[in-house]
């Protein structure tokens, strides 16, 4: 059984859809949802440096635009789950038939924008925890006052406050950590710090006509798989202040016998923990067009 994943903010490189662009159609058509939602999406996936590209209300619709635009160049694909990391959800939510990619690029621009804007009322970060024990690291984060707003498994905790609580967290590691390595996000995302952007994107949300899931959606909020379009649309609401829950997602993955997950564009971050996680299922990051080759044979394989 194949899985289709989209990764989250912190994934995008500069100049990291140049090579996406020269499939035929795919320029013509990232222009088309630039247009639509009134942001240059091929100048930032080309041109644009890593500053650029790491503010939230630019990073999350590019994230979403790639994920969709590298899906669409393997073809028909029938996975038999979908599920996004964080602002990946959205991506899974387009490639589940809940909308169409259109909405999704229009929803995922309003929700960068709320979310750059409730990042600016106070200086906020991530940083990723290597190593440790749930158990132990979680009370330590309390303790700081930070949030684990990833839990991501595989022994990898996203830990996300204020940038003087990072900074006390990286002076007093909790026992069992090897690294804690800064984020290239410009808020606290899935913490508290995001409550007024839930608003904002409840608003947004109330224009569009989600549809039910064509295939399995599993969702960050507890793992669990979402039968209707109403309930995945009001989870991407609420979502951008609670924390993901990546490890239930990836116990679910096993749970409905996963045996291949293919991330989309750029791809990296969710097979590199897969292979911690879930060992015996062949995982494929698509990073660049020359990846496609492996990963249509990997869905002639493993797809529904």
């Amino acid at each position: 059984m194949l899985v289709l994943v989209a990764p989250g903010q912190g994934a995008q490189t500069p100049g990291f859809l140049t090579s996406w662009l020269d499939l035929p159609g795919a320029a013509d058509r990232v222009g088309a949802w630039s247009e639509a939602i009134g942001l240059d999406l091929v100048h930032y996936g080309t041109q644009a440096d890593a500053d650029a590209i790491r503010d939230t209300a630019v990073a999350q619709p590019l994230l979403v635009a790639a994920g969709l635009l590298s899906a669409a160049a393997l073809g028909a694909v029938v996975p038999g789950a979908v599920a996004g990391h964080s602002v990946g959800e959205i991506t899974a939510a387009a490639f589940a038939g809940v909308l169409g990619d259109t909405a999704a690029l229009t929803l995922v621009r309003k929700r960068g924008l709320a979310m750059a804007d409730a990042a600016a009322i106070t200086p906020t970060g991530m940083s990723a925890l290597l190593g440790g024990d749930p158990e132990t690291t979680i009370p330590h984060l309390d303790k700081l006052g930070l949030t684990p707003a990833n839990v991501n498994g595989a022994g990898q905790i996203v830990a996300a406050g204020t940038l003087e609580q990072l900074a006390a967290l990286e002076a007093d590691k909790p026992e069992g950590v090897r690294r804690v390595v800064p984020l290239k996000v410009a808020g606290a995302f899935h913490t508290h710090h995001m409550a007024p952007a839930v608003d904002a994107l409840a608003h947004a949300a109330e224009a569009l006509t989600p549809a039910d899931p064509q295939v399995t959606y599993v969702s960050n909020k507890d793992g669990q798989t979402v039968e209707t379009g109403a309930e995945v649309l009001k989870r991407l609401v609420g979502q951008v202040a609670n924390p993901v829950r990546w490890d239930l997602c990836m116990e679910t993955f096993e749970k409905l016998g996963a045996t291949a997950l293919i991330e989309v564009c750029p791809g990296g971050t969710l097979t590199g923990i897969a292979k911690r996680a879930l060992p015996g299922v062949k995982t494929l990051a698509l990073k660049t067009p020359d990846d496609l080759d492996a990963a249509r044979e990997l869905i002639a394989e493993y797809s529904a």
